[in-house]
């Protein structure tokens, strides 16, 4: 088994060994936290997803979302794209289905697909994360494409030369914003990373924001 790989074990266990009560806790102050975010405060369509397998429990956030006319999207498996991601507008009465790998996600409708670019914020899923704004999935590499995607679109429409410089060595990350969500329990010392990892520039846990600039 490679570090990754054992990364992944070691964290997924971690997160999955907290009670029913800490996991409701730490959504309860998840949302408080992210709700008092400017970028959220100003935000109209974010992407989220629903937990599964021990994930950060961010439904009472989305419910907040709701109730402040901000439109939520939750990724799809792309079926003609693998290895992509589409996001779909989630909704109370939206009809959720299971995916290959278990993930509940709403079931495909063309007319409720917003493109990746329209999004304000990526809230993404992760395994582990180190204070440099590195994070591990797991393994399928959904997110990494989505925000590689992202940053080519920004780079090549809606930058200037500079900043696309800046894109280009990742000091500068475009929109939407990219922002990871995890337990406290899930930072590690430093995440082995390759070449096609993305960098986020925020990773927020119940009681704590990791900026990669600190």
């Amino acid at each position: 088994m490679d570090y990754r790989a054992q990364l992944r074990q070691e964290s997924r266990l971690k997160r999955n060994s907290l009670s029913s009560s800490d996991q409701k806790q730490a959504a309860s102050l998840l949302r408080e936290k992210l709700s008092k975010h400017p970028k959220i405060q100003s935000a109209k369509h974010i992407a989220i997803y629903l937990a599964n397998d021990g994930e950060l429990n961010p439904k009472p956030f989305i419910q907040w979302c709701w109730k402040n006319n901000i439109c939520v999207y939750l990724p799809v498996i792309h079926p003609f794209s693998p290895g992509n991601l589409l996001f779909l507008h989630y909704q109370k009465n939206t009809v959720l289905i299971k995916n290959k790998y278990g993930i509940a996600e709403p079931k495909l409708n063309v007319a409720t697909i917003c493109p990746a670019k329209n999004l304000d914020i990526i809230f993404t899923p992760l395994v582990a994360f180190d204070e440099h704004g590195n994070r591990l999935g797991m393994g399928g590499g959904f997110y990494d494409r989505t925000l590689s995607h992202c940053q080519k679109v920004s780079a090549e429409k809606y930058l200037t030369p500079e900043e696309k410089k800046q894109i280009s060595s990742k000091k500068v990350m475009p929109v939407p914003y990219p922002i990871g969500l995890a337990h406290n329990c899930q930072l590690t010392a430093l995440i082995p990373i390759e070449h096609w990892d993305i960098p986020l520039p925020e990773i927020i846990t119940p009681t704590y924001c990791y900026k990669k600039d600190q």
